[in-house]
C-alpha cells in the first residue's frame, strides 16, 4: 500500500526517492505498461479547467511531486510528501537503473534542432551509463492526436518496443499523449519528464540546487524564458493557494487515500 494526497483535482503519491525508484521498477517489471506523471503547481491549476488533463491523470499509475510547494502544502492536506521528485531529478537515476536492467529506453520530444535535445540527451546518457537507447524522436505531435505526424510517431515508438519512454513534450501535451498512447505502446512505461531532455542536452540550464530545494526554481526558469513562462508563474501560479485552501476544507478521507501497489487506482476525478 501507498498513500496519495489530493491537490484540487489531482492526486500525488507520498513517496520518498528510493521508494519511488522501487515503484518504477515494479511497474516496468510487471510488463503491463503504465504511466508516470510529475505534477507541479501549474498542473494542479490547469486541471481545474482542463478536462482532458484530468482524464489523463486518472490513467496515471504513479504521480510524483514536481515542486516544493506541493511538498510543503501536503502537510496541511493531511499526509506529508517526503521530498520533491521532479522528472529532472528522476531521469538520471532511472537511466542508471535501466542500464543495469538492460531496459530499452526511448527519448521523445525536447527542444528541436540538428541535433535536437532528445538526440543529444540520448548520446550523453549512453556515453555516461551505457543505457540501451532504442529510439529518439523530436515528436512533432498535436495536442489532441489528430495531427499529420501523430500516427507515424506512435508507430515508431511501438515498433521500437521500449521498456521506458521518456516523454518531454511539456504539459499538458505530454500527459495527453501518454494517456491516449498507453494501450498501443504497452508494455512500455511512459514517463512525463518536461524539460529534462533539454537540461541533459545542455540546451537549457537547470536552476542551482539551492534554488530548487528552497522553492525558487520557478524564478530561475522565468528569467530564462519570460515570454513563454510569465503567464504560468505570474498569472496561473497564485491560484494554487486557493486550490489548496479549498482542498484542505474537505474531509480527510477525501484528501488522503491508501492505494494498492497495483496499477491506476480507482480514484475520483
Amino acid at each position: 500500500m501507498r498513500h496519495r494526497v489530493r491537490f484540487g483535482r489531482l492526486w500525488v503519491d507520498a513517496l520518498a526517492f528510493d521508494d519511488a525508484l522501487d515503484a518504477v521498477r515494479e511497474l516496468v517489471e510487471r510488463r503491463r505498461g503504465g504511466a508516470i506523471f510529475t505534477p507541479n503547481v501549474d498542473h494542479v491549476v490547469m486541471a481545474e479547467e482542463h478536462e482532458g488533463l484530468r482524464r489523463a491523470y486518472r490513467r496515471a499509475d504513479l504521480s510524483f511531486a514536481d515542486g516544493m510547494p506541493l511538498v510543503w502544502t501536503s502537510r496541511i492536506l493531511g499526509r506529508r510528501i517526503p521530498e520533491k521528485l521532479s522528472g529532472s531529478d528522476m531521469i538520471v537515476p532511472l537511466v542508471k537503473l535501466a542500464a543495469r536492467e538492460n531496459w530499452g529506453v526511448y527519448m521523445l520530444g525536447g527542444m528541436p534542432g540538428v541535433p535536437g535535445a532528445a538526440e543529444l540527451a540520448a548520446q550523453r546518457l549512453h556515453a555516461m551509463f551505457g543505457v540501451r537507447i532504442v529510439g529518439v524522436d523530436p515528436a512533432f505531435v498535436s495536442m489532441n492526436g489528430d495531427g499529420p505526424d501523430d500516427a507515424a510517431v506512435l508507430e515508431r515508438v511501438r515498433a521500437a518496443a521500449p521498456d521506458i519512454v521518456f516523454v518531454a513534450l511539456g504539459a499538458p501535451k505530454q500527459e495527453l499523449w501518454i494517456a491516449r498512447s498507453l494501450d498501443t505502446i504497452r508494455p512500455a512505461v511512459a514517463i512525463g519528464c518536461g524539460a529534462s531532455l533539454d537540461f541533459i542536452s545542455g540546451q537549457l540550464s537547470r536552476a542551482p540546487r539551492w534554488m530548487s530545494s528552497s522553492g525558487f526554481e520557478w524564478a530561475f526558469r522565468l528569467a530564462q524564458d519570460p515570454r513563454r513562462l510569465w503567464r504560468r508563474y505570474l498569472v496561473r501560479g497564485p491560484r494554487f493557494v486557493g486550490i489548496v485552501w479549498r482542498t484542505a476544507r474537505l474531509l480527510k478521507v477525501q484528501r488522503v487515500r491508501s492505494v494498492s501497489r497495483e496499477p491506476a487506482a480507482d480514484l475520483p476525478p
